[in-house]
């Protein structure tokens, strides 16, 4: 039994009884001494009476002094909602005590890890997106300032650097409007136009964009087989051939020279279809993987800047799929190649 008894009770039950007989023992001496007798029958009703009375009036203040102090931690630290805390006696034990302030702490704990992260992801991002404007607006800056010394009266220098600058200046407009892109995709703010359409024609017609791109590396662009019926999807069509591009156009700038970028599409269940891009390109090691899709974030923190592009690619390609609720998957074997693969909604032939 004592076992069932909450840590409050054992204390209230054991003051009670030191204060019964603390009481009894005195009137024990007072009728001893004193009055010089004894009558054990009202010392036992009065042993008795005492010991509950005690008992009573020591849990009850136990039970109101706990719940107030209880009650202003939880409003102190917004532990539960002053809702959660009735107006009737808490339990006093302090095991459930101790169980919320574990708990309590432990979410803090988490929370200020959590918080911990966010802030140095904010610090590297703001690092990474000053680099990646401060690049392109000092050229600019340079060719202008060098045109305003005097640079512009020589027709073959202006022509030169005037095409130069415009070439700063697309690259951050290309990176401003992929930051924008990203900011409505995550507020969702930016609408789906879904269609149906042959997704087999939309890889064909991202090959020929990109032919000239990879024919600079010598790079073939392929289907891992011959796709001679159509494969129908349903989805924003212009924002999945910007998924292909970007995905394509990442194994054609780390692909290796005289390399291959196979694309294959595989049935996944009933209404689901996965399309892989495998190169064998330099590969990625493992501890970049789950980094990749960040903005901003570059596996070749020196050499992948000569490549072009805004550095917000697969972050992109990630937005986009998430918002038409598919998946993507990365598999990677440093110096063998990589597999970047998503899923799409297929519908039937006759639909």
């Amino acid at each position: 039994m004592a076992k069932e008894f909450k840590r409050s009770y054992k204390f209230a039950f054991y003051t009670s009884g030191f204060i019964t007989l603390f009481m009894v023992g005195l009137i024990l001496l007072y009728e001893v001494i004193y009055l010089r007798s004894f009558h054990w029958q009202p010392l036992l009703f009065f042993g008795i009476c005492c010991s509950v009375f005690s008992f009573l009036i020591i849990q009850l203040r136990i039970e109101h002094f706990i719940y107030k102090r209880v009650k202003a931690v939880y409003d102190n630290v917004s532990l539960l909602e002053s809702s959660n805390l009735q107006e009737k006696q808490v339990t006093t034990d302090m095991a459930t005590l101790t169980k919320e302030i574990e708990k309590f702490a432990k979410g803090k704990k988490l929370e200020i890890e959590s918080l911990k992260v966010r802030e140095n992801y904010r610090k590297e991002f703001m690092g990474n997106i000053a680099h990646e404007l401060k690049t392109p607006l000092f050229t600019v800056q340079g060719y202008v300032l060098t045109l305003i010394d005097g640079a512009i009266k020589d027709k073959n220098v202006r022509d030169k650097y005037l095409e130069r600058a415009s070439k700063g200046v697309d690259r951050l407009i290309y990176i401003v409007k992929d930051l924008d892109m990203i900011n409505k995709l995550e507020t969702g703010d930016l609408h789906l136009d879904k269609e149906k359409y042959n997704i087999v024609e939309l890889i064909e017609s991202v090959f020929d964009m990109l032919e000239m791109k990879a024919a600079k590396k010598n790079i073939s662009l392929t289907f891992d087989m011959d796709y001679n019926d159509k494969i129908l999807v349903f989805s924003d069509k212009e924002r999945i051939q910007q998924v292909l591009t970007n995905l394509i156009v990442n194994s054609i700038k780390y692909g290796k020279n005289d390399g291959t970028t196979e694309v294959s599409i595989e049935n996944l269940i009933k209404n689901k279809i996965i399309i892989r891009i495998t190169d064998n390109g330099e590969g990625i090691e493992q501890k970049n993987i789950p980094r990749l899709f960040e903005r901003f974030y570059r596996v070749d923190k020196s050499g992948s800047r000569k490549e072009g592009g805004s550095g917000l690619g697969l972050s992109i390609v990630k937005h986009i799929l998430e918002a038409h609720n598919e998946k993507t998957y990365v598999e990677s074997d440093f110096g063998v190649g990589s597999e970047f693969s998503f899923t799409l909604e297929k519908l039937k032939k006759n639909t």
